[in-house]
C-alpha cells in the first residue's frame, strides 16, 4: 500500500483561517455585551442623556462604575 507525501501547509491559507475564527470569537463575544447592556439598562441611560461618563452611567442605572466603564471600554 503506498502512502502519499504530506501536503505542504499554505500559511497564507492558515493564516486568513484561523483570523475568521477570531473575528468570529469576538462577534460572539460583542453579542452577549449587547444582551448585558440591554438588560441592565445602559442603553436606555444613555439615549437622549448626550455625553456621560461611565460614573454617571453606573449612578443612573444602579450598576458598579468599574464595570459599566469595562462594557463602555468593550
Amino acid at each position: 500500500m503506498a502512502t502519499s507525501a504530506p501536503q505542504p501547509i499554505n500559511e497564507q491559507k492558515l493564516h486568513d483561517f484561523v483570523m475568521k475564527g477570531i473575528v468570529e470569537m469576538g462577534a460572539s463575544l460583542n453579542a452577549a455585551l449587547i444582551v448585558i447592556g440591554d438588560k441592565l439598562g445602559l442603553y436606555k441611560a444613555m439615549a437622549g442623556a448626550g455625553p456621560i461618563d461611565s460614573a454617571e452611567l453606573a449612578a443612573k442605572t444602579g450598576t458598579h462604575e468599574r464595570y459599566v466603564r469595562e462594557w463602555l471600554a468593550s
